[in-house]
Formats: structure tokens, sequence, C-alpha cells
């Protein structure tokens, strides 16, 4: 009872926001105009119409089931009269009324599933990448994997699984309700066969027995389905990732000649796949052989019980169809549960991974609130580093920064051995870094950008990679062209419109120049290069620091690197020297006449 109550209060805290989101939203109904509401509106009337045509179809069933009864009378007492009036008065009519009312509810079904998915997916995605809690997810849980398959697969499968067993349960209650009151007064009079026994409503006792004891077995066989359908998409997911991740890298792999480790690899994550798989068919198969032979005896138990009181003379034909059929729908909404038992496993997986995911980017997001590492704009043109301490995701501390400025219009080259905390050290200064204490102080007002090693190419025109993460309509075809040649890619100025997995199409090299075209788009107030350059042979570095040095004479430059050679390109050097603790610290070195 405590899973049960668990498992729905995890559905309930998925569904809830966008059933009471106050969202607006244009909606048109042809052919009157559109109109402005709240998106929760919508969805609730869209609900409410799919419910409500849910419970026409149980009153036509019910319908259905008392014409059932007086038409099979009427053959019967072969009253043929009866029979066609019967047929074609009640039966084409409701059947009529049933059909339409089926592809009304699919239609409005359809456009609250498509209307609840993209809601959820919006609303995923700017918890998942605003506030940089992509970046910290990866230090807040191990749990949350593929992100990806979270938001594009579960969230799809959530909301269609959760329409379709809304319905189906409350079909179920609704049915239940109203061919009970059939079944029981039916059987108000019966005995238990081959007894005097009166029991009122003999046939719901029946049925509600029966029910209970075919269900408590479905659990126990197919109980572990669970647990072994979240595994499955998780395997899914990874085995789908190492692909991808193949495809971004093959270049690398080739030259390594790691076609084998990579086979090796791929084969022991698609063997765990499989292998989880067999269990899910092994654990189906047992309880296929239970489910399929229940419902093959469904089709006579009905029969069975009545029969006695139909051969006795105390009911006629069209009474034991009526009963037969009242009993198939009682009992077989009570075996809700039987009959939705591996979609519930499913459901649940997808339930449970949706949920995970909600907490780790709750973590992440309290990681960030909770942490000692402030980053705030102040007046003033410098930046300024007070009181930093920089740990690690396991709370080693690796470097401090008791005091260290930055200077507007001063070029300065950060150096150090690897390790040193350089880059984490930049990370602090983008506000991404959760890890420490003190406090950051930004110039307010003033851009700054990070050009990293491996800069990322987002997927589409060359246009839009150049222009990121600005929109690719920002900047014109000229000034695009004009940032290229400066970054020394000439032969990409012609392919602005081309699409391609510029990540592979590209050298590492030449993606660190287009990354370096971003900058002279973008024209930052503080520019930070980690190791942005280091791709690249010296004579090609060196041209590209006095071409920055020239593009944007107001920007400044603070760089990562290890090679000699960058020291000439900047009024100072400060190296990240390691004390006696084993904790680094910027310390300012003898400064060099920069180069011209």
């Amino acid at each position: 009872m405590h899973g049960l109550k668990q498992a729905l209060l995890q559905i309930w805290r998925l569904a809830y926001p966008y059933y009471t989101t106050r969202e607006v939203t244009t909606v048109r109904l042809w052919p009157l105009p559109a109109v402005q509401m709240q998106e929760r509106w919508v969805a609730l009337t869209m609900a409410a119409l799919v419910i409500g045509i849910e419970f026409a179809q149980v009153a036509i069933n019910v319908r259905l089931s008392y014409f059932n009864r007086d038409w099979f009378n009427a053959i019967q007492g072969k009253d043929a009269t009866a029979f066609w009036s019967l047929l074609f008065s009640v039966f084409c009519l409701w059947a009529a009324v049933y059909v339409a009312s089926a592809i009304i509810q699919y239609v409005i079904q359809s456009f609250l599933r498509i209307r609840w998915r993209a809601w959820m997916t919006r609303h995923y995605v700017d918890r998942w990448l605003g506030n940089d809690t992509h970046y910290r997810m990866g230090f807040a849980s191990a749990q949350a994997d593929n992100p990806d398959q979270r938001i594009a697969d579960d969230i799809d499968q959530f909301t269609q699984t959760t329409q379709t067993l809304t319905i189906s349960f409350l079909s179920a209650v609704s049915n239940l309700i109203s061919f009970s009151v059939i079944l029981w007064n039916i059987s108000s009079a019966f005995t238990v066969p081959g007894t005097d026994w009166h029991v009122p409503g003999f046939l719901v006792w029946g049925a509600l027995i029966y029910s209970a004891l075919v269900t408590w077995l479905t659990h126990r066989i197919g109980r572990a389905l669970v647990g072994l359908n979240f595994e499955q998409q998780r395997r899914e997911a990874d085995f789908r990732f190492s692909l991808a991740r193949l495809r971004e890298y093959g270049e690398q792999v080739a030259l390594l000649g790691g076609a084998r480790a990579e086979k090796v690899s791929l084969g022991e994550r698609f063997g765990a796949l499989i292998q989880n798989f067999y269990a899910i068919v092994d654990r189906r198969k047992k309880l296929a052989a239970f489910t399929v032979s229940y419902q093959q005896v469904n089709v006579v138990i009905p029969y069975i019980l009545v029969a006695p009181y139909y051969f006795a003379g105390q009911i006629p034909l069209g009474v034991m169809t009526q009963t037969a059929g009242a009993f198939s729908r009682v009992e077989g909404t009570m075996s809700f549960f039987i009959t939705f038992y591996v979609t519930l496993a499913d459901y649940k997986a997808q339930v449970d991974r949706l949920t995970t995911f909600d907490a780790a980017m709750a973590r992440a997001d309290a990681m960030a609130a909770g942490s000692a590492l402030a980053v705030v704009p102040a007046s003033g043109a410098g930046l300024h580093l007070k009181g930093l301490a920089l740990d690690l995701p396991d709370g080693r501390r690796i470097a401090e920064a008791p005091d260290l400025a930055f200077r507007p219009g001063e070029t300065t080259l950060l150096t150090g051995p690897s390790g040193s905390g350089k880059s984490t050290l930049f990370r602090a200064i983008a506000g991404i870094w959760p890890f420490g204490e003190g406090s950051v102080t930004t110039p307010e007002g003033a851009r700054l950008m990070l050009l990293p090693q491996r800069p990322y190419l987002p997927m589409g025109t060359l246009r839009a990679a150049a222009t990121y993460p600005e929109p690719a309509g920002r900047h014109d075809d000229a000034a695009i062209r004009a940032a290229l040649e400066a970054a020394r890619l000439p032969h990409l100025a012609a392919r602005l419109d081309e699409e391609a997995p510029w990540a592979q199409a590209l050298s590492l090299g030449e993606q660190q120049r287009l990354a370096i075209a971003r900058a002279l788009l973008a024209k930052p107030d503080w520019l930070f290069l980690d190791e942005a350059t280091a791709a690249l042979d010296e004579p090609t570095e060196a041209a590209l620091y006095r071409m920055l040095r020239q593009e944007l004479p107001d920007t400044t430059l603070v760089s990562i690197g290890h090679r000699s050679t960058l020291t000439a390109f900047h009024d100072r050097r400060i190296d990240m020297t390691r004390r006696e603790d084993g904790r680094f610290v910027p310390t300012d070195l003898v400064a060099t006449v920069p180069a011209q």
C-alpha cells in the first residue's frame, strides 16, 4: 500500500504542474477567431471533454446491454418484427453515436497529448538548461543518466500512458458501477448452484473474488518487470549514446586504431542490453502464459455460472446473454490491473526516470543556491577575486586566490602545471563552478566570453555555428565572412548556408579558429581563452593573437596556455604556484614587453 501511495504521489507531482500552469496561450477553433487564455483551462477543458465522452460511451454500452437482452429474447421467441425493429431503431442509432463519439474523443485526446508533451518538454528543457543546471548535474548525481532520452522519449511516453491509463481506469470504474447494478438485479434471486443458499448479488461477489485471486497471482508473477523495464531503458540509452559518441569522435578512434576496442566496448554494452531483454522475455513469458489462459477461461466462465439458471427455466436466453455480458464487464473492470500489468510496469519505469531526473535537477539547483562562491557585478572597470577558494567535487581544495585583480585593457597570461586549477578558475569567473567560497566581482554591464579548448559547434548551418550563441540573423553575411577570413578560415566563407556535422567536418584547429571568429563577431569586453589556440601551430597562433589585439582593441584578453611563446603577447603573466600545503595560488611573475 505504501508503494502504491508513493507511486501515485510521483505521478501527481509530474502531472500537476501542467494542469495548474498560468501560462497564457492562443487557441483557435475554426471558424471562431483566436482567443487568449491560460493553458490550464485549455488542458482542463479537453480533459473534461475526453472523460465526459468516456462516461457517455459507458452509458451507450449499458443501453446496448438491454438491447442485447431484448434482441436475443426476440430470437428465442422467433419474433421477426421485434428483431428488425431493435436492430434498426436501437442498435444502428446508438452504434453510430458511439463511433462518432470515439472519433471526436480521439482527436481531442491527441491534441491534449500534444499540448501536454510540448509544455512538459519546454518546462524540462528550461529547467535543464536554465542556470547551467545541465552542467552541475554532472556533479550532483549519476542517477540521471541520458537526459536526452528522458526529455525526448520518457516525456512522450509518460503523457501518452497517463492519458491511456487514466481514461481506462475511469471507464473501468464507470463500467463497474453500471454493470454491477445490472448484475446485482439479475442475480438478486439466484442461489449458489447446487445449494439453497441465497446470496444477494451472488454473481457480483463471484466476479469480485475471482478477479482478486487472479490479480494477486498476476502481481506475484510479473512484479519483477518494473525493475527490468527501468534497467532496459537505461541500457538502451547507454548503447545509443555510445554509438552517437563514436560517430562524433570517429576520426580520433581511427587515428588511434581503436576500432577493435570500440567493438569490444559496444559488444559489452549491447550484450548487457540483450541479457536484460532476455530476462524481460522470460518474465513476460510466464506472465503471458497466465494472462492468456485467464482470458481464454473468461469466455466461458460467465456462461457456466448462469447456465444452471437457464436450463432450469429461471431466465430466458436474452437474460442469460445479458448476464454473461454484464459479468464479463464487471470481472473485466475488476481485472484492470491484470489487463494493463505490462503497461503499468513500463509506466512505473517512465515515472521513476522522470522523477529521478527531477530530483537530480533539484540537487543541482540546490548546489548552486548553497554555494559560497558568488559572482556579482559591481561598479568599477576591473575584475576582482576576493577570498576565493576553489574545491573539487569531492571536497578537496585545489587552489586559492585571496586577492587577485585583472585590470581592464591589460592582457594577462595564466600559466601553471596541469591540475593547478587554471581552468577551474575560469569556470568560477564564468559563474558555473559551484564548489568553493569567496567572491568574483565583475564590471557591471560588461560582456564576458570564454573560449574553451574544444569549442561547441551546434547542429545546423555554418552561419549558426559561427554566430553561436547569438541568433544566426544577428550578423550580416559580410561581417561573418570578414570574421572567418580574419580567423584564417577563408575557405569556409562561401559555405555559410551549408549544413554539415561541423564538429566532425572541421579539424580541432579549424574549430578553434571558428571560435576566434565568434569572438570577433561578439566583441566582448572581456575574452577568456582557455588554451583556445593549443591545436594551432605557433606562427598561426601568433598571427591570431596579433589580429585579436588589432581587431578588438577595447577587449581585455586573459589566456591560459603552456607555450612560452605566448608570454610575448601578454602584458602580464600569472603563474599558479604550489604552496607547501599542496594548494595552488596565483603569483605575479616579471612582466615582459608585449609583441606589437
